[in-house]
C-alpha cells in the first residue's frame, strides 16, 4: 500500500516538475501558477519519498548481514531502519491528506469584541494586531477593510492565506487586570474572530436584484461627523440576511466595493457550510456567542501562558505570541487537522459502496 502511494507521488512529482521547465506552460502565467502550486505541495512528500525508499533498501541490506552473521551492528541497523520505515509511513500519510479546498485563499478576518465590556474592545484591539503582524510574518499583506472601536474587519492576501489563518477563528479569552482596573483584579474578557475565505465572482453568484443598498452620511465616534457626503454604504442580501456596512473610505464606490468583498466571502461560507457541514463550520460556530466560557484559546497575563483548548497544546511565551508569533500553535492545529482529515479518509475508504 505505502509502495504504491511512494510511486504514485514519485510519478506525480516527476510530472510537475517537467512541466516548470515546459516552455508551454511557463508562457501560461495561470497554469505555472497552477503547476507552482503543485510542485511546492508535493515537495515535502517527494522527499519523504526518498527516505522510505533509503530505509527500506537500508532494511533489505541489513537482513543480508544477518543471514550470514548474527551481528550486533547489523541488528541496531534493522532496528533503526524498522523505526524509520514506521515514521516515514506515518509522515507520507499525512502529506498527502486531501486538502481544505479553500485552503489557497485569500482571507477576511472579523474580529469583535464580546462579553467584558471596555475591556473586550480593547482585548478586540490586541487580537487585531497580533493577527496583522502574524500575517506579516507568514508573507501575506494585510487590507484594513473596517476600524471602529471593537471591531476591525480586515483582508490577508497571499498563497496560502486561508491555510495558516482559518484556526484563528473562534472566541479568544483573556485572563488579565485591565489597565483601568484600580483594585488590580484579575478579568476575564473575550473577543471573537471569524476567518473567511475571500470569495472570486466566479465563486460565488450573487442577483444584483436580491441586494438592498443604503447610503448614509458616515460617521465617526460619538456620531460626530467626519464625512459630509452620502459615502457610507450598508449592503443588505435580502434571500440570506446578511448585511454588511462599510464607511471608512471617502468614496461611495470604494466602500461598496470593500462591502461587497465581505458579503462574498460571507455567502461562500454559508454555501459551503451547507454542503460541506463535517468539515466547514459555519460563521455562526466559529463565532459562537462571545460569552466567557466559549473558547477555543485563553491567554492568561498572570502565568503568561496561551492554551488552545481544541488540541490541548500550551506555550509559556504570551509576549511573543501577542507579537505574531504563532508558528507553533498553527502548526500543532494543522497536525491534528491532518490527522482528522486521513482519519475521515480512511473511514470513507472502508465504507460499503
Amino acid at each position: 500500500m505505502i509502495a504504491q502511494l511512494v510511486d504514485q507521488i514519485e510519478s506525480r512529482f516527476a510530472e510537475v516538475s517537467a512541466a516548470m521547465s515546459d516552455p508551454d506552460v511557463v508562457g501560461d502565467r495561470r497554469r505555472l501558477a497552477d503547476a507552482g502550486r503543485e510542485f511546492s505541495r508535493l515537495e515535502p512528500a517527494a522527499k519523504l519519498a526518498d527516505q522510505w525508499r533509503r530505509a527500506v533498501d537500508d532494511e533489505a541490506g541489513a537482513r543480508e548481514l544477518l543471514a550470514e552473521d548474527e551481528d550486533p551492528e547489523a541488528r541496531a541497523m534493522l532496528e533503526r531502519a524498522r523505526e524509520d520505515i514506521e515514521r516515514l509511513e506515518e509522515e507520507l500519510r499525512l502529506a498527502m491528506v486531501e486538502r481544505d479546498p479553500a485552503d489557497d485563499k485569500n482571507v477576511i478576518v472579523e474580529i469583535q469584541g464580546g462579553a467584558g465590556g471596555e475591556e473586550a474592545g480593547l482585548w478586540a484591539g490586541d487580537l487585531f494586531r497580533m493577527l496583522s503582524r502574524y500575517a506579516e510574518r507568514c508573507g501575506f499583506a494585510v487590507e484594513v477593510l473596517e476600524a471602529s472601536e471593537g471591531k476591525h474587519t480586515f483582508a490577508i492576501k497571499g498563497d496560502g492565506a486561508y491555510s495558516v489563518l482559518k484556526f484563528e477563528g473562534g472566541t479568544h479569552r483573556v485572563q488579565r487586570v485591565p489597565a483601568t482596573e484600580s483594585q488590580g483584579r484579575i478579568h476575564t474578557s473575550t473577543a471573537t474572530v471569524a476567518v473567511l475565505p475571500e470569495a472570486e465572482e466566479v465563486d460565488i453568484a450573487i442577483d444584483p436584484n436580491d441586494l438592498q443598498v443604503d447610503v448614509y452620511r458616515s460617521s465617526g465616534p460619538g456620531g460626530q461627523s467626519v464625512n459630509t457626503t452620502d459615502s457610507a454604504v450598508r449592503i443588505t442580501h435580502r434571500p440570506s440576511g446578511v448585511v454588511v456596512s462599510m464607511q471608512d473610505e471617502k468614496s461611495q464606490l470604494q466602500n461598496r466595493d470593500k462591502a461587497m468583498r465581505v458579503l462574498r466571502a460571507r455567502l461562500l461560507e454559508q454555501a459551503v457550510s451547507a454542503q460541506q457541514a463535517e468539515l466547514a463550520a459555519d460563521r455562526r460556530s466559529q463565532v459562537g456567542t462571545g460569552e466567557r466560557s466559549e473558547k477555543i484559546r485563553t491567554y492568561n497575563f498572570g502565568e503568561r501562558r496561551v492554551t488552545d483548548h481544541r488540541v490541548k497544546f500550551t506555550v509559556h511565551n504570551l509576549d511573543a505570541v501577542l507579537a505574531g508569533e504563532l508558528d507553533e500553535l498553527t502548526q500543532a492545529l494543522q497536525s491534528d487537522e491532518k490527522r482528522r482529515r486521513l482519519e475521515a479518509q480512511a473511514t470513507a475508504a472502508q465504507a460499503p459502496a
